[in-house]
């Protein structure tokens, strides 16, 4: 079906999510392999369970500072560019004939910064299916002041998501304080904003999931705004730490860096041993020379293309986060 850009149905499936206590998962973009991997893994999970047109949510970031996805969407770095590539790629794989056509697919847009993303933020927001206004990185009372002013404008026709406080980079010096349940509260009713993403302990762009998620911190901001608290940084946390997040008042996770962080290993480990079919034999051999290869690994072989080409290397990419994502799919979509 069409991606679902209308504010009462997307509204309406974050309400029948919550009655079959669901948490809606939502995966960031900045590849076709990535954006297709997610798609399909949604429609296996659902397929094998008899439910054709299970809901999921794929992101961009375009002009904020710790990830520009859109960016990397197209090899013109231009955010403007890489947003409409993501975009009708989208059109496409959910258009009638498509494989993924029956999907309730919606199109959010991650971190939209109140200052850098100024042009995107004059574009038309009747075609996208919700926002993340970040204007975290202003003062409290500033961030309040545009987040309403956003919500004002923009809120009748889009699902508005806003950032109560910054989630820090975890490969960065900065540290942030944890949302108090006070502070969630008077921003989600000063703000009118429809979700609120508060700091709850964990990071984006972690490598390594070791953080902790305040999963009682969750709970107490539920009780003063109900369940409308949206998670970022996911990959930063162990996964049996946020398997219970529909109790916690979380309605909606944001997860990326662990479908990037956690896929690369295995294409790593196919190429290492397939290194003479990736390479050729004299390269390979001289990467063994050269102590970057081990002893045991082959290089009597030929360069095939059945190891070099970019569809070998992508599909090992493609499997592995589709593995991921219905890790995921299995703990939310029970």
């Amino acid at each position: 079906m069409p991606i679902i850009t209308d504010r009462r149905q997307v509204l309406a499936v974050y309400r029948e999510a919550a009655q079959k206590r669901r948490v809606l998962p939502c995966f960031c973009s900045e590849n076709l392999t990535t954006t297709e991997a997610v798609l399909a893994a949604v429609k296996e999970y659902g397929g094998a369970r008899g439910v054709a047109d299970l809901p999921i949510i794929l992101a961009i970031t375009c002009q904020y500072d710790h990830r520009t996805q859109a960016a990397y969407y197209t090899h013109t770095r231009r955010w403007d560019v890489g947003l409409k590539l993501f975009m009708s790629d989208l059109k496409v794989l959910t258009d009638k004939g498509s494989p993924y056509e029956n999907l309730r697919v919606m199109l959010h847009l991650d971190h939209t910064q109140y200052d850098a993303d100024k042009e995107l933020l004059s574009w038309d927001m009747g075609a996208f299916s919700s926002i993340m206004f970040d204007a975290s990185a202003a003062p409290f009372d500033e961030n309040i002041r545009l987040t309403r002013a956003f919500v004002k404008e923009h809120g009748g026709r889009i699902v508005v998501e806003g950032a109560c406080d910054q989630i820090v980079d975890a490969e960065g010096n900065d540290t942030s304080e944890l949302t108090t349940p006070q502070r969630a509260e008077r921003y989600f009713t000063e703000t009118g904003a429809d979700l609120i993403v508060a700091n709850l302990g964990t990071e984006h762009r972690a490598s390594a999931a070791a953080l902790q998620y305040h999963g009682e911190l969750a709970r107490e901001i539920k009780a003063r705004v109900g369940a409308r608290i949206v998670l970022h940084g996911a990959s930063s946390v162990p996964a049996e730490q946020v398997a219970g997040l529909i109790d916690d008042g979380v309605c909606k996770v944001n997860v990326w860096t662990t479908l990037e962080r956690d896929s690369s290993p295995a294409l790593l480990d196919a190429m290492v041993h397939n290194a003479s079919g990736v390479a050729g034999a004299r390269r390979a051999g001289e990467l063994k020379a050269a102590g970057l290869l081990g002893p045991e690994c082959p290089t009597d072989g030929k360069a095939s293309i059945e190891y070099f080409t970019t569809e070998y290397r992508q599909n090992i990419i493609f499997g592995e986060m589709k593995r991921i994502v219905r890790g995921y799919l299995e703990m939310w979509y029970k």
